[in-house]
C-alpha cells in the first residue's frame, strides 16, 4: 500500500486563513442583511399604498386612482429618466406597449381588491404572481419547470382555493379580481424578462411610465371625479410610495439573489394583517389562514436549496 502523506495544518498560517475566511463572510452577512432591510421597507411602502387606496376609494373610482398614480409617478421619475435620454431608442416598442398594457390591467386589478377586500387578503393575493410566471415562462419563453416548482404551483394554488371561497360558500369576485391582477402581473414580469435581452433598465422603466400613463388615462377620462385638495395629499402619497418600493425593490435585488430575499416579501401580509385588524377591526377566517399558510409554503418551495440552506 503506498504511503500517502496527510498534511499537517501550519500553525502560523492556519489562523490567518480562518480570519480571511470570517472576512470575507461578513461583508456577505452585511450585504444581505442590507438587502433584507431594503425588501422590508419596500414591502412595507406597497402596503401604505393599499392603506391610501383603502382610504381615498369611497371618493374616487379605481381608473382614477390608478392614472393618478402613474402620472405621479411618471413625474417623479422623469428628472432621473431624462439623463439617460439617449438610451430610449428602441426596436421593441411593441413589446413595451405590451408590457404597459398588462401592467396597468394588473394595477386596476390589485387596487380594485386593496379596496375591497381585507388588507391581509390582498397583500397576499399580490403574492400569488410567482405560481403564475413559471407557466407563462414555459408557454412563451419555452423555459423548463422544474419538479420542485410543479409542486410548489401544487400548494400555492390548493391555497388560492381556500381563499377564493372563505365564508360558507360565498363566492368572492374580489378575490378573483386579485387573482387576476397577479397573472398579469407575472405576465408583465415575463415580458420584463423577454426584454432584457436587448433593452436596458432605464428605457424599459421609462415605457411603462409614458405608456402606463398613457393607458390609464382613458379609462380614467370616462370616470373621471376631479380630486379635492384632501384626495390630491392622498394620491402624491400614492405616487410616493409605489415609486419608492420599485427603487427599493429593485436596489435589494441588485445586491442579493432573489432566492435568499423571498421569505421577506411575505412581511407586507403580515404588516397588513396588522394595520387591518387596527384600522379596521378587520378578521380573517381560519379557512383563510389556511389558504394564506399554503400560498407561503408554496412560495418557500420555489426559493431553492440555497435560499433553505440560508433559512436553517
Amino acid at each position: 500500500m503506498p504511503f500517502v502523506e496527510t498534511p499537517v495544518p501550519n500553525p502560523v498560517t492556519a489562523p490567518a486563513a480562518k480570519v480571511a475566511s470570517a472576512a470575507q463572510q461578513g461583508p456577505a452577512a452585511n450585504v444581505l442583511v442590507t438587502g433584507a432591510l431594503l425588501i422590508l421597507l419596500s414591502e412595507s411602502m406597497l402596503v401604505s399604498s393599499g392603506l391610501i387606496i383603502r382610504q381615498i376609494s369611497d371618493t374616487l373610482p379605481t381608473p382614477m386612482i390608478v392614472f393618478m398614480r402613474n402620472l405621479l409617478g411618471l413625474m417623479l421619475m422623469l428628472p432621473l429618466l431624462l439623463r439617460a435620454a439617449r438610451q430610449l431608442a428602441t426596436r421593441n416598442i411593441h413589446l413595451h406597449l405590451l408590457r404597459a398594457l398588462v401592467g396597468v390591467s394588473s394595477m386596476a386589478c390589485l387596487y380594485y381588491s386593496w379596496a375591497s377586500l381585507p388588507m391581509a387578503q390582498a397583500a397576499l393575493l399580490k403574492q400569488t404572481a410567482p405560481f403564475f410566471m413559471p407557466l407563462i415562462a414555459y408557454w412563451w419563453l419555452g423555459e423548463a419547470v422544474p419538479r420542485r416548482v410543479k409542486w410548489a404551483l401544487l400548494v400555492g394554488f390548493a391555497g388560492v382555493a381556500l381563499i377564493l371561497n372563505p365564508q360558507q360558500g360565498q363566492f368572492n369576485w374580489a378575490v378573483l379580481v386579485g387573482l387576476c391582477g397577479a397573472a398579469l402581473g407575472a405576465t408583465a414580469k415575463v415580458t420584463v424578462r423577454r426584454m432584457h435581452r436587448t433593452e436596458p433598465s432605464k428605457r424599459i422603466v421609462f415605457y411603462f411610465s409614458l405608456f402606463g400613463t398613457l393607458f390609464s388615462a382613458i379609462p380614467a377620462y370616462l370616470h373621471w371625479v376631479t380630486p379635492g385638495p384632501v384626495e390630491l395629499i392622498w394620491l402624491l402619497g400614492l405616487g410616493a410610495t409605489s415609486t419608492l418600493a420599485q427603487l427599493l425593490f429593485t436596489r435589494a435585488y441588485g445586491l442579493v439573489p432573489a432566492a435568499q430575499l423571498g421569505p421577506f416579501t411575505y412581511s407586507s401580509v403580515v404588516l397588513a394583517a396588522l394595520i387591518g385588524w387596527w384600522l379596521w377591526d378587520e378578521t380573517v377566517a381560519l379557512v383563510t389562514v389556511i389558504g394564506m399558510m399554503l400560498v407561503f409554503s408554496g412560495g418557500l418551495l420555489t426559493l431553492g436549496r440555497s435560499a433553505l440552506r440560508w433559512r436553517r
